[in-house]
């Protein structure tokens, strides 16, 4: 077997087949410049579906890539054992049967028990909300099933908040399928509702459950349509739908940074700062999160992506995450996130690993549901000497990359 690092495994393999790097990446769909990065050791390969495709076009095994048992292969990790309640819930489909029930609640008690569920999630306080979440789901078909009339459209909007977050959550279980399936549910909700906001965050839910399946050009695809059809209506006076139009373009830079197209990742921030500006202040609106600080948080997550360690660390001096609105654990985490990524890109583990400690005082929840960080520590562990009592093994158990 190949020794040395995944990259290095990768282009020892790639080499013994005869192949170019332009060849590979084009195989994979990635850029030859992602390419080279991943086998210079400057960034990692953080999807498992791409390592399994690495794999077999280099006709090995995905452990002779990772040079360690497939247990410890960037395999995803932590999953609430309450999910599987969600699941069931999820496969019931009452609605066929006409055996939704009574409503429990009117739209206004929908979207009041929605919101709470925006707040739990932002907090990054996740287990609970997945305990949550069969109860806000039946509350929303429930009412949705029986609510003609002049209500009808407040009724609409309150189901597409409750299934947002519920595909929010979703994805970041890793659960893309089920989070496709919630945020396709919120999309034709909130067509009937005519809505362009309720359109937007629909748009943006499969945005994300897209790139969580590892889609990332229909992801791409769908945020720029999506978020230049709404700049067009998006006014300082309609704060939501500036905001939701925001998030969809910080979410296509961030695309546009993971196929290394420098250029577009760092226009289409651009334009972000130019809503953020129009909006005046950091918010909430809409459930995003969006404003000048998190245009700032997302300067340092493209840095990162981009593998310039430099403009990442450049970038978060400008981030201040008092600013950003109470309750936003997890948007404040996302920078010592990034930096994380970053340091451990050029392998500096001590600087990485405070960088995790540090995101995990703000969320740890954010910590242990992240399959970045899991590689991040895995790879860090390969590199340790330290003993099982370091910070570092410490982080890897309550991060679920070891028992």
């Amino acid at each position: 077997m190949v020794s040395g690092s995944i990259g290095e495994r990768i282009a020892a393999y790639r080499r013994r087949r005869g192949m170019s790097q332009a060849a590979l990446a084009g195989l994979i769909g990635r850029s030859e410049s992602w390419l080279s990065q991943v086998e210079r050791g400057v960034r990692s390969v953080d999807r498992l579906s791409i390592l399994l495709d690495l794999a077999k076009i280099l006709h090995v095994e995905a452990e002779a890539l990772t040079g360690r048992p497939w247990q410890y292969a960037p395999n995803g990790g932590t999953t609430p054992t309450d999910l599987d309640d969600v699941r069931k819930y999820f496969a019931r489909y009452d609605h066929l049967f006409g055996a939704t029930g009574e409503p429990s609640m009117d739209f206004a008690g929908l979207r009041t028990f929605a919101a709470d569920a925006h707040r739990i999630y932002q907090a990054a306080e996740y287990e609970p909300l997945v305990r949550q979440l069969p109860e806000l789901l039946l509350a929303a078909d429930s009412l949705h099933a029986s609510s003609p009339g002049p209500n009808r459209r407040e009724t609409l909007l309150s189901y597409v908040s409750a299934y947002v977050v519920a595909a929010k959550l979703l994805t970041k279980m890793g659960a893309s399928d089920l989070a496709l399936l919630a945020a396709d549910r919120c999309a034709t909700a909130a067509l009937e509702a005519d809505s362009d906001e309720a359109q937007g965050m629909a748009a943006y839910q499969v945005v994300c459950a897209l790139l969580k399946a590892d889609r990332p050009e229909d992801a791409e695809g769908l945020a720029i349509r999506m978020a230049t059809r709404l700049q067009s209506v998006a006014r300082s006076d309609s704060p939501s739908l500036v905001s939701v139009c925001g998030a969809l373009w910080l979410a296509s830079a961030v695309i546009a940074a993971r196929r290394t197209d420098r250029d577009e990742a760092w226009r289409r921030l651009g334009i972000a700062q130019e809503l953020a500006e129009k909006l005046g202040h950091d918010a909430n609106f809409a459930w995003t999160a969006f404003g000048p600080t998190n245009v700032a948080i997302h300067r340092v997550s493209v840095a990162a992506e981009l593998g310039d360690t430099a403009e990442a660390l450049h970038a978060a001096t400008a981030v201040n995450t008092d600013q950003l609105p109470a309750g936003l654990n997890s948007r404040r985490a996302q920078v010592s996130l990034d930096l994380a990524w970053a340091q451990a890109q050029r392998k500096r583990d001590a600087e990485a690993l405070l960088h995790l400690l540090e995101a995990e005082r703000s969320a740890p929840a954010a910590v242990r549901y992240n399959v970045v960080v899991r590689e991040m520590v895995r790879e860090m562990l390969t590199r340790s000497k330290r003993s099982k009592n370091s910070a570092l093994h410490s982080l890897a158990v309550r991060s679920g990359v070891l028992d």
